[in-house]
């Protein structure tokens, strides 16, 4: 009788803990752990683009610098016929310089959602560095097993009228604190884009996925693998190559 109380008591205490955790871990939470997770207020990334075509691929390696959400550089690596192409954000303005013709234009409006060198992400996509917490209303209406790991699942609401997207559905790793999948959608309900994510590794400290599949939901296709392949976090940046200037240096 003595264990059956025992085995009891624990129960409780287990349910207890759980109920306990739901109630602190709201949607908003949620999604500051995750920012915690994926933002930096520094960030140096060294980055592979693999654009699946009809027929062949394309792999463009890039090095990126971003600081806060209203900076971030770039700079294409190779191949070589892209090699020299450099974009420059400064808060909602996006310059790109193509070392092929020696001109910087600036893309603005409904230019944004043009595609990136042919690949399912557009300009909007790469520019977007808010924090989810900053951009959305966050509501958990499920938990799912997702490649056997338990998950949230979350739907954001815009809550400003900038946002590239209206509606997230997020699946979030409940140990781990990342986002393995998102489907994006316009106000009118459609389905625009689904993200996949992977190769989740632990990187000083934090869980960050290494790889992600864009998916244009518009599109046929593989959809736009993007690989990390060196990631800083909070580094120093020199703040001249947030500068126009910059564009045009060798």
């Amino acid at each position: 009788m003595k264990n059956l109380k025992y085995s009891i008591a624990i129960l409780c205490i287990g349910f207890l803990n759980i109920s306990m955790q739901s109630q602190e871990l709201t949607a908003d939470k949620i999604i500051q752990k995750v920012d915690k997770n994926m933002s930096a207020d520094t960030q140096i990334t060294v980055s592979e683009m693999i654009i699946y075509g009809k027929r062949k691929s394309r792999t463009i390696t890039s090095k990126g610098y971003s600081e806060g959400k209203m900076k971030s550089f770039s700079e294409y690596l190779s191949p070589a016929r892209e090699a020299g192409t450099k974009m420059l954000k400064l808060e909602d303005r996006l310059w790109i310089y193509s070392p092929s013709t020696d001109r910087t234009i600036q893309l603005s409006g409904h230019m944004l959602r043009q595609s990136v060198m042919g690949s399912d992400m557009s300009y909007e996509d790469m520019m977007e560095d808010r924090k989810l917490i900053e951009i959305y209303n966050a509501t958990i209406i499920a938990t799912e097993i997702l490649n056997e790991r338990k998950t949230w699942k979350l739907e954001l609401i815009a809550k400003v009228d900038d946002a590239t997207y209206f509606k997230r559905i997020i699946w979030i790793d409940t140990e781990r604190f990342v986002p393995l999948k998102e489907e994006l959608f316009a106000k009118s309900g459609q389905l625009l884009k689904k993200t996949v994510m992977s190769e989740i590794t632990k990187i000083n400290g934090r869980w960050y996925p290494k790889k992600m599949n864009y998916k244009d939901m518009l599109k046929t296709g593989k959809g736009t693998d993007f690989i990390v392949k060196e990631i800083q976090f909070n580094p120093k940046i020199s703040e001249a190559i947030f500068n126009k200037s910059s564009l045009k240096k060798n």
